[in-house]
């Protein structure tokens, strides 16, 4: 079976495509052989009090008694969702380093890789990149205990491959052709290939973060899809709360996602400034903003992509409206558990 040769960050509503040779292999890192049932079985997130997840409990028999916990969205909890995107699109509008839309990049000239702008923006990704890496992997094993994974027979092996490949990236390489788009090659793992329309477009530190922390969960996913169940598993979640069908691709690159926001978030509790922690945490979904609302059988649309994220992070929800005078270091991502 051939193995998956690029995957690209999703960019732009009319492109956004991850190139495959084929369909992908079998499972291997966060993605130890679980059965349907033990995936199943894990306990995610169970009650947010002030515009919280609401959860009810669904039975299923499998030859025994079993129960398993599925999460909806209270109406009130959905209102401060889209709250939340107002702040964060608003803000967007008046903040000197906000992020670009995709769709409004798609429509700008492609800018030569020394272009200024270009060459800021690869100067800000490669200053960014071994940063980045930290928190990437800090939240891979944030969301393996959350999730309960690291319980799983294979669990230290298969991470510790996943965490080896984030390590390795070493560079961030700009590349006009691929305009408002970054992207990785399975093949030449040590290294993010960045549009210079997409580098000139994120002109802030945390929107730059979220950005290559969401390549660099491709890179640990690898060739073998080792991060599969740990994104079926949050697939799942998100479908379950937001009714919006996240599976297979679409599960993938809203892991990403969500990886990247905790990434910002831990990135602004580690160098905390003057400026709001709200404005500060728009920074890392801003780019989805869009007039133009599209998306395609793998991605959600961008702003379905914020709604998808901040159903799964209520924490980042009440901290894009409510915030506080200056970020605090608090864990980018916690879940609740039954009896805790």
């Amino acid at each position: 079976m051939m193995l998956k040769e690029r995957r690209e960050h999703t960019v732009t509503p009319s492109n956004r495509s991850s190139p495959r040779v084929s369909p992908s292999p079998c499972l291997s890192v966060l993605a130890f052989p679980l059965s349907r049932i033990a995936l199943a079985g894990f306990l995610i997130l169970s009650t947010v009090s002030t515009g919280s997840l609401a959860q009810s409990r669904q039975q299923s028999r499998n030859g025994s008694h079993s129960s398993r916990l599925r999460e909806t969205m209270s109406a009130e909890t959905r209102d401060m969702i889209e709250r939340a995107i107002e702040v964060v699109c608003t803000d967007r509008k008046m903040d000197p380093k906000g992020s670009i839309p995709i769709d409004d990049m798609q429509g700008r000239p492609s800018l030569p890789v020394h272009s200024l702008e270009a060459v800021a923006g690869a100067e800000r990704a490669q200053r960014l990149l071994p940063i980045a890496k930290k928190l990437v992997n800090s939240a891979l094993q944030q969301l393996a205990s959350d999730y309960q994974f690291q319980k799983a027979k294979g669990y230290q092996l298969r991470t510790q491959g996943a965490l080896a490949r984030v390590r390795a990236v070493r560079r961030v390489k700009p590349d006009m052709d691929s305009r408002d788009n970054a992207s990785v090659f399975l093949r030449a793992p040590h290294t993010i290939t960045f549009g210079t329309i997409f580098l000139a477009g994120l002109p802030s530190d945390e929107g730059m973060i979220s950005v290559l922390a969401h390549e660099l969960v491709h890179i640990a996913d690898g060739d073998q899809d080792s991060l599969r169940p740990l994104f079926r598993t949050i697939g799942d979640r998100a479908s379950a709360l937001t009714g919006l069908r996240i599976k297979e691709q679409r599960a993938e690159e809203l892991t990403c996602d969500l990886i990247g926001a905790m990434a910002a978030r831990s990135y602004v509790a580690d160098f905390p400034s003057y400026e709001l922690l709200p404005r500060r945490l728009a920074r890392a979904v801003a780019h989805n903003c869009v007039v133009e609302d599209e998306g395609d059988d793998d991605h959600l649309s961008p702003r379905n992509t914020i709604r998808a994220l901040l159903a799964l992070n209520p924490t980042l929800m009440r901290e894009l409206i409510f915030g506080s005078g200056e970020p605090s270091p608090v864990r980018p991502f916690r879940s609740s558990k039954i009896g805790t």
